[in-house]
């Protein structure tokens, strides 16, 4: 990814929430400056199975990550089990940043690398929650 004048390196690993690649978590994030924890808003499942995501996240790189936590497919809000302040009072007790998006409509996607890119490049590590709607 192209941000300001650098290019920036995105690695990318969807392990659909499974709890076979729970193991793999060490070799996932070992180099990573963020990891960001994907969530389905029409499934609260999912959102409950995010506090276990992010504790393996931080036992493994303790406070030297950035952690966001991603309320995703939006296009489908008649569909939602899980509103946007649940996420948000989530990220606030977990310390971590906060955002909604639709990977299907584009919405936030880009803000969302965006954001994550730039605490990558420029070595920010704040622990401040972020909420993202444009």
């Amino acid at each position: 990814m192209y941000l300001e004048d650098r290019t920036v390196r995105l690695q990318l690993w969807d392990t659909a929430g499974q709890e076979r690649f729970r193991s793999l978590i060490p070799s996932y994030i070992h180099d990573s400056t963020v990891a960001v924890v994907v969530y389905d808003i029409t499934n609260v499942n999912s959102f409950q199975q995010t506090t276990k995501w992010i504790d393996d996240v931080r036992t493994e790189k303790g406070s030297d990550v950035i952690i966001m936590l991603v309320g995703n497919k939006t296009d489908l809000a008649d569909k939602r089990q899980v509103s946007i302040e649940e996420g948000e009072r989530k990220a606030k007790e977990l310390n971590v940043m906060f955002i909604e998006t639709s990977a299907k409509a584009g919405y936030n996607v880009k803000q969302l690398f965006t954001c994550s890119s730039g605490f990558t490049w420029n070595g920010k590590h704040t622990g401040q929650k972020q909420r993202r709607h444009d």
